[in-house]
C-alpha cells in the first residue's frame, strides 16, 4: 500500500523579498537525518530528491514533498516523515548548511559530478545570465511590495468594520468544542510554519487538497480578501500547543510573517482553511464534516460605505501588481532555465542515479 502524500511550499515570493520557513522542515531534534544538496541549476537536485521521495511512497512510506515557488515544477525538498528524514536544496536563495554536522546532517554536491572545465567555458555567459536573473527578481520583488501597500489598504479598512464581539463569540465557542475538554500538557505541543499557496511564475498555485487528506473535520473559513482569520487561528493554535498537540501553521504569501491562514492539528483530525479568490476550496472538495464560518457576515459594512471607492482601487491596483510580479517571475524562470544549458551538457548524470539508488536502498534499510 503506498504511503501518504503531501505538498506545500517551504519558501515563498512575498513583499518581504523570498521568505524562508526553511528552519521548520525538520528540527534537529527530531531528525534522524537531514541531508544538504548543492550544487548549480540543471544538475539534477530536484530529480534526485523526487525519485527518492515517490521510491519511499510505493514501499508504503509517507512523504512531503516541498515544492519551490519560484518554479513549481521543481523540489526544494523532500521529507520521509515515518523515518524523520530530510532532504533539502541548501543553494540560494535558501542557503541551508548543516548544524551538527555528521550527527545529524550531512552534504551531497552534485558539483563532484560535473565537468568543471567543461562548464568555465561559459563563464561570462554564466555571470551575466545570473546578473539578469537577480535583477529581474528585484523588479518582481518591487512590485510585490507594492501589491503588499495596497493589501494593507484593504486588511486596515476591513479591520475597522469588524465586529470584533461576534469573532470573539465564534473563537470561543470552536475552543469550547474542541479543546476545553483536553488537559494542558507539561510539554508545549512542537509548531512548524510552511506555506500552503506560493505567487509562482504561473501565479497564485495552492495545494490544500493534499494537506487536508483524512481529516474528519475542517472550519472552512470564507473572507474576503483582505479579512484575517489569524485572531481565531492564532488563538486555536496556542489552545492547541499547550495541550501538547503538535500543530501545523500555513501562513499568507502576502504576510508572511504574520498572517496565519490555515491551521492543522493532525492529534485532532481537525483543519482549518481560509478560501478566498487565490486559494478556493469548496465543501464538495472536502470528504470531512465541515463547518463553515462566513467572515463577511461579521463586517459592519456601513462604517465603510464611504471607504468603497478605495476598496475598489486597492484590490484593482494590488491585482495588477501581482500579475506584473508574476510575469517578471516568469521572466526570471525563463532566464534561470537558460543557466541550465551550460550545466547539463557537464554532468555526469548516470553517477548521479547510481549516488540515488544506494541512498534509496540505504533509507529502506532503516
Amino acid at each position: 500500500m503506498a504511503g501518504i502524500e503531501r505538498h506545500m511550499y517551504p519558501g515563498n515570493n512575498t513583499p518581504e523579498g523570498f521568505f524562508s520557513y526553511y528552519q521548520y522542515i525538520l528540527g534537529q531534534d527530531e531528525a534522524d537525518k537531514i541531508i544538504c544538496i548543492k550544487g548549480g541549476p540543471g544538475v539534477g537536485k530536484s530529480t534526485f530528491m523526487r525519485k527518492i521521495g515517490e521510491a519511499m511512497l510505493k514501499e508504503g512510506h509517507d512523504v512531503d514533498f516541498m515544492h519551490c515557488s519560484s518554479d513549481n515544477s521543481s523540489l526544494d525538498g523532500i521529507v520521509l516523515r515515518d523515518k524523520k528524514i530530510a532532504m533539502i536544496d541548501g543553494t540560494a536563495p535558501h542557503i541551508v548548511d548543516p548544524l551538527n554536522p555528521g550527527a545529524v546532517d550531512s552534504i551531497i554536491h552534485l558539483g563532484d559530478y560535473w565537468d568543471e572545465e567543461g562548464i568555465r567555458k561559459n563563464r561570462e555567459a554564466l555571470i551575466k545570465n545570473n546578473e539578469r536573473v537577480r535583477t529581474i527578481f528585484g523588479r518582481a520583488y518591487n512590485y510585490l511590495a507594492a501589491a503588499g501597500k495596497m493589501y494593507d489598504n484593504l486588511s486596515s479598512i476591513y479591520e475597522s468594520a469588524i465586529k470584533h464581539e461576534e469573532l470573539y463569540k465564534i473563537t470561543a465557542k470552536i475552543i469550547g468544542d474542541e479543546l476545553a475538554h483536553k488537559e494542558i500538557s507539561s510539554k508545549q505541543g512542537d509548531i512548524k510554519k510552511y506555506f500552503a499557496s506560493a505567487i509562482t511564475p504561473k501565479g497564485f498555485e495552492h495545494y490544500l487538497d493534499s494537506l487536508l487528506k483524512g481529516y474528519r473535520k475542517v472550519y472552512l473559513i470564507q473572507a474576503p480578501v483582505g479579512v484575517s482569520s489569524e485572531k481565531i487561528l492564532n488563538l486555536f493554535l496556542e489552545g492547541s500547543a499547550y495541550r501538547g498537540f503538535q500543530v501545523e501553521g500555513y501562513y499568507c504569501p502576502m504576510k508572511p510573517s504574520t498572517k496565519l491562514e490555515h491551521l492543522l492539528i493532525p492529534d485532532l483530525g481537525i483543519a482549518f482553511v481560509t478560501s478566498n479568490q487565490y486559494h478556493s476550496i469548496k465543501e464538495t472538495d472536502l470528504n470531512a464534516k465541515v463547518i463553515p464560518i462566513n467572515l463577511a457576515d461579521i463586517i459592519r459594512y456601513d462604517v465603510i460605505k464611504y471607504q468603497d471607492m478605495i476598496l475598489e482601487d486597492s484590490k484593482m491596483q494590488m491585482e495588477k501588481l501581482l500579475e506584473k510580479a508574476v510575469f517578471c517571475l516568469g521572466q526570471a524562470k525563463k532566464e534561470h532555465d537558460e543557466l541550465e544549458k551550460y550545466y547539463v551538457p557537464n554532468m555526469d548524470f548516470m553517477k548521479i542515479d547510481a549516488l540515488r539508488q544506494q541512498l534509496t536502498q540505504k533509507f529502506s534499510q532503516r
